[in-house]
């Protein structure tokens, strides 16, 4: 019977299908049969693969009945989850409490009845817990699965499990405020139940878990059976050596876990804390932080606090470091959520400069009179900010790295070559006549060196000494897998501000309108007239005075610098602006502005605006100060801010706005703005300057307690434009010469940051991303009308000094045909793409997303998710992609790259893969240097762990069939003196220090290594072979002394012989696979693997020559006559032959033209296997992009 799958958080990155299944005394009996039938062998295989056991022996189900689910995510990882069922009040109700019964109809008719309960229109899912007044007589249950730390409830309505929020989906923005009051005891009572405890908890395991968990890994449990195998094989020393080496091993990791899980769990701890609530309007409570639960009304202290969940501010403001979750220590201005429309829903990353978020310090409360400042609780737990930043850590994203997955394709290999010997080695045990027990063990034996336990750990060797380097370099990494992924790294993202270029802004001109144009540049502010303009620079931000320093935004900063004005914060002075306290500005005394009109735009308004002289007496005895009333914070959504002001002797207020150009003109009078606008803004931001424009507006009739509750839709539109504002941000003096390298070492190069397309082109072009022979183009992607369906324009730039006629985000492009782009693209280009039109390309155009994003080089006003989308789209190509960026809202973007590189210390830069104390770029060619390294040590440390347990497995193949074996010794010297240490000391060579186009091989089942590894098989086994047959040639050989029946002996000369020709043959392979350039250093720079490869080397040819009796005996070596140096000398000539093909294989066949056409030949290779080398195939021989066309989406 099929069953219908659970769905969960369906259409998202977190998009779960699961299946249900029932346990029963059945499954309990059959769980215990199979482990008595295995031995227990059932059991690991089960605690490995609990889905196994599920599938196996649990019956499949409805959903509504299941106990236990099996999740699959989008990545088709699976994990195991278990019902939890819990007991309920009976006085308690929601739609998540159901009365228990046992009779299946009586439950269902049951949920029907006392679910029957007016829904909250905010939400489906969080707000229907009410206080029941009916006794019911049955207890009531609910039912939940927690994943990844997140809580899934079963809605008995919905007949389904549905993910549990708090107050941030579904509730509108004026239930906020008027119908959360507070929370009574016995509603607390049921959502500290649904929802648990408020604590971002990880947890912290003893270290007899952690030992136990180590215990059982596989790589472990495969040692642990060789130990056994060894010691019932009287192999004791080496048995208790590698136990020693293991436990050892076991400890650091232990210690290294140990201590990760204590720091991860002391930033995220949240204290136990004491907070005021309200029960009901003026009743207060004091609870504990843990007690918290989403709808809470809390005050803020006036003093501030550690914010402990996700609050939305009621009223009063909060002076707020976000420096956790931005890296920037500016303190932010946090305002009280405005009365927007009835409809509107609350979401928290709109309305995030009106949210206390969880993590963030609160420096200062500000309120009016006896208020206090409230906040009301929308999410708590592992539902906040905080929490979210945290799952990312514990959770994170699934790797798809070839490399990983051909090393598992080639130890199931290596386990085939195990199933031959094994089959070889029985048939010559038998011809020995050996008892059964001698056979099983000889044949176990080869299983342990064919598949070497060490194998695994050998893909980890580059990693650790790479991430070293790094940490010394000053980049940590939280995830050492993806070092590996850095050495494929095709692409790298950059956001711009504080990334490319420095982080503040120098404000390099005003520009007011004068009525007859943006003409007249003003370098000193004092030099102003007064009106609109200045009033706006004096008043349009969100500066705060923090222990009698100006603090905020550093552009808000130097922009009220700028004006020489000062700041007061509310106090006794300012009670003359009614029962508002605001915010003051004024001008030095002495040295007010002139008073002087705007002479632009002769409207109603403007002249009012304008006209201050009727309300400032010049004398003095009425001074000019500005109060601020009401803030309009800045959103990158909206790109803008505004204020409402009310300038002291007037009867009005105004408005000031300031923000993006393009934003600001779409709402302002079209009479108001100046002919010449377009020309000015594109004189500015194609020289690289980023420009603020700013409105005004006055508003009449307009009362202080109206101004409180207005929403700036309401008042910001049809503005007054009054001029620009030129800044200036200036390239980091690092970025010029690391973008040049990267594109050296053919690594391309994007820009994606939230700033003006124009500007975001010229810095570019400055910094090399774009080169000065690329025409740039822009894909201007309209959504449909009513009349018109969605279109692109083909913008191609105009370099030529011409007048545009363009507007809004038009206003930099021509329309001109693009005439050099025919005859097979002799001309490159590039695309540019602003948010506005990727969201439409994202939506209506997909099939030209491949091509738009080869192409694209500057991703302009692009949102933080809009960021991790691009991303995702060129990993699609088949790019390595990295990301590097300095604030919270690049984290997105980092968390999806391959590569992601924090530039800041921000608590929430602890979800990227890797944070860089250096302040710049410098940091990128550093990591895909050492990324790279990494990639060809792990590369060539698992070939040579492989080749050396091939190396083995053929000499005790050998020896098998002569009736010998190596001894207990020999073993010990091969596989701790000579492997261990040429493996450990591999990957000690450091990076190159150049960046090559080329980059390393990262599919170790690809053609070439596949054919060097099987020539160096073929090479290492004939010269074991030869060396065995002509030992048997020599007049003085005498055979072993083995019987049929009986132990192989161990001191003989076929075992001599072999173990001191396969010591040279894994010296001289450790040494070929420690190449140097163009990926890692000379070999001899690695002192400690360089020194160690001549000591071995040395001790080798003691051991041919002439070996010291007392190591002869402790090896168990059969002495050679020093006579019979002729025979020593050709089994030295063996080896060095040896060396030389074996080098010559690795060195210098791989790379030749001739083995690189033999190698397209074998493949037969016609066409890439990236995406986006056939897409640039298909662009070379178009005439895309077709440049003044318009383009319609292709219907379906």
């Amino acid at each position: 019977m099929a069953f219908p799958s659970l769905i969960l958080n369906p259409a998202t990155d977190e998009h779960l299908e699961g299946e249900g299944y029932k346990t029963g005394a059945a499954t309990t009996f059959l769980w215990y049969l199979l482990a008595v039938l295995t031995v227990g062998i059932s059991i690991l295989l089960f605690y490995w693969k609990p889905v196994w056991c599920i599938r196996l022996l649990y019956t499949r189900c409805h959903v509504e009945v299941a106990d236990i689910f099996i999740l699959q995510d989008k990545y088709k990882q699976e994990s195991v989850v278990k019902v939890v069922t819990k007991s309920v009040d009976s006085s308690l109700c929601s739609e998540y409490f159901y009365e228990s019964s046992t009779d299946t109809k009586r439950t269902n008719a049951a949920r029907d009845v006392i679910n029957d309960i007016s829904e909250d229109d905010d939400s489906d899912d969080r707000q229907a817990l009410l206080s029941g007044d009916e006794d019911n007589v049955r207890g009531k249950v609910f039912r939940y699965i927690d994943h990844h730390s997140v809580r899934y409830i079963w809605n008995s309505k919905k007949r389904d499990y549905v993910r549990l929020h708090g107050l941030d989906v579904g509730v509108r923005c004026m239930s906020l405020h008027d119908k959360y009051t507070g929370v009574d005891d016995n509603t607390r009572k049921g959502l500290q139940l649904i929802y648990g405890v408020n604590e971002i908890d990880v947890e912290v395991k003893s270290y007899f878990i952690l030992f136990i968990q180590e215990v059982l890994n596989p790589f472990y449990v495969f040692q642990i059976a060789s130990i056994i195998l060894w010691m019932s094989d009287n192999y004791y020393y080496y048995a208790a050596t590698i136990m020693f080496i293991s436990l050892l091993s076991i400890g650091v990791s232990l210690y290294e876990t140990k201590k990760q899980s204590i720091t991860l769990h002391e930033m995220v701890k949240t204290p136990r804390e004491e907070r005021t609530i309200f029960t009901q309007p003026d009743v207060r409570k004091t609870v504990t932080n843990y007690d918290l639960v989403p709808g809470d009304i809390i005050e803020v202290p006036v003093n501030g606090c550690m914010m402990l969940c996700d609050a939305v501010l009621l009223n009063g403001n909060c002076i707020v470091n976000e420096a956790m979750l931005t890296g920037e220590s500016v303190p932010v201005t946090k305002t009280p959520l405005p009365h927007t429309r009835d409809e509107e829903l609350f979401c928290p990353n709109e309305y995030k400069r009106h949210v206390l978020f969880c993590g963030t310090q609160v420096l200062q409360t500000r309120y009016y009179g006896n208020a206090k400042v409230k906040a009301v609780v929308v999410r708590t737990g592992f539902q906040t900010s905080k929490g979210e930043l945290i799952r990312s850590i514990m959770f994170p994203k699934p790797m798809d790295f070839k490399f990983y997955q051909d090393a598992i394709r080639f130890i199931l290999v290596l386990a085939c070559v195990a199933v031959s010997g094994m089959c070889f080695t029985v048939y010559t045990m038998l011809a020995w006549q050996q008892p059964p027990g001698t056979v099983i063990k000889r044949v176990l034996d080869i299983v342990t060196i064919v598949v070497p336990p060490a194998l695994p750990a050998a893909l980890t060797v580059g990693m650790v000494y790479a991430q070293g380097r790094l940490k010394s370099a000053g980049i940590f990494c939280i995830s050492p897998p993806r070092i590996n992924l850095c050495g494929k790294l095709k692409l790298f993202c950059f956001d711009k501000t504080g990334t490319l270029t420095e982080d503040g802004l120098d404000l390099t001109g005003m520009v007011p309108f004068l009525g007859d144009g943006l003409h007249k540049v003003y370098d000193d502010a004092r030099e102003l007239p007064r009106g609109p303009f200045i009033s706006a620079m004096a008043t349009c931000h969100s500066l705060t005075r923090m222990d009698g320093v100006l603090s905020g935004d550093p552009l808000d900063l130097k922009m009220f610098e700028a004006t020489g004005w000062t700041l007061d914060e509310p106090g006794e002075d300012t009670s003359r602006f009614d029962t508002l306290m605001p915010t003051v500005v004024r001008p030095p005394v002495g040295s007010e502005p002139p008073i002087e009109m705007f002479p632009g735009v002769k409207t109603e308004e403007n002249v009012e605006m304008t006209t201050l002289s009727e309300v400032a007496d010049v004398s003095g005895k009425t001074p000019y100060e500005i109060g601020i009333v009401k803030q309009f914070t800045f959103s990158s959504s909206l790109q803008r801010m505004s204020v409402i002001t009310r300038t002291l002797g007037r009867s009005h207020m105004e408005l000031y706005t300031k923000g993006a150009p393009e934003k600001i003109t779409s709402l302002c009078l079209p009479e108001s703005i100046p002919k010449d606008f377009n020309e000015v803004l594109k004189k500015y931001t194609m020289q690289g300057y980023r420009v603020i424009a700013l409105a005004c507006k006055p508003l009449h009739d307009l009362a202080w307690h109206h101004a409180q509750r207005i929403t700036r839709d309401q008042v910001e539109k049809e503005l007054t434009f009054t001029g620009l504002l030129i800044m200036q941000n200036s390239l980091k003096p690092e970025t010029t010469p690391i973008i040049k390298e990267l594109r050296v070492a053919n690594i391309r190069t994007v820009m994606v940051t939230g700033d003006n397309i124009l500007t975001a082109v010229s810095v570019a072009r400055e910094c090399g991303i774009i080169s000065k022979s690329q025409r740039v183009i822009q894909v201007l992607a309209h959504p449909p009308t009513e009349t018109q369906s969605a279109r692109i324009e083909w913008l191609s730039h105009d370099t030529a000094e011409s007048e545009s006629e363009a507007t809004d985000e038009e206003l930099h492009f021509s329309r001109g045909s693009y005439q050099m782009m025919i005859n097979a693209q002799k001309e490159d280009f590039c695309l540019t793409v602003d948010g506005k039109s990727f969201a439409v390309l994202m939506t209506y155009f997909m099939p030209l997303m491949p091509r738009i994003c080869l192409k694209g080089a500057v991703f302009a006003r692009m949102g933080p998710e809009q960021k991790a989308q691009l991303i995702e789209q060129l990993q699609s190509l088949g790019y390595g992609v990295g990301m590097c960026g300095d604030g919270a809202n690049d984290c997105s973007a980092l968390k999806a790259a391959h590569a992601g590189i924090s530039l800041s210390e921000a608590e929430a830069s602890v979800a990227s893969p890797f944070t860089s104390k250096i302040p710049n770029i410098g940091c990128v060619p550093t990591l895909i240097r050492e990324g790279r390294a990494a990639l060809t040590t792990s590369f060539g440390c698992f070939k040579y762990m492989a080749l050396y347990s091939l190396i083995q497995f053929v000499s005790v193949l050998l020896l098998y069939y002569g009736g010998t074996n190596l001894g207990d010794t020999q073993f010990l010297y091969i596989d701790l003196a000579i492997t261990t240490t040429v493996a450990f000391l591999m990957g000690h060579t450091h990076a190159y220090h150049k960046l090559v186009p080329q980059r390393p091989s990262g599919a170790l089942l690809s053609f070439a290594p596949m054919f060097t590894l099987f020539a160096q098989i073929i090479l290492m086994a004939t010269v074991q072979i030869i060396a065995y047959v002509y030992l048997h040639q020599q007049y003085w050989f005498t055979p072993n002394e083995s019987t049929p029946g009986g132990d192989f002996a161990t001191l003989t000369y076929e075992s001599t012989v072999v173990f001191v020709v396969s010591s040279f043959l894994y010296i001289t392979l450790a040494v070929n696979y420690s190449v140097g350039p163009p990926y890692r250093k000379r070999i001899w720079t690695n002192k400690p693997f360089f020194i160690s490869a001549i000591v071995l080397w040395l001790l080798s040819l003691m051991l041919l020559f002439y070996p010291p009796e007392f190591v002869e005996k402790f090896l168990g070596m059969k002495h050679i006559d020093i006579k019979h140096y002729g025979f020593k000398i050709i089994l030295l000539l063996f080896v060095v032959i040896h060396f030389l093909a074996s080098t010559m294989i690795e060195s210098f066949l791989v790379d030749s033209e001739l083995f690189q056409r033999f190698s397209r030949c074998i493949r037969r290779k016609r066409r890439p296997n990236n995406k986006y080398k056939r897409v640039a195939m298909e662009l070379v021989t178009s005439t895309w992009p077709p440049v003044g066309e318009v383009t319609y989406p292709i219907p379906e």
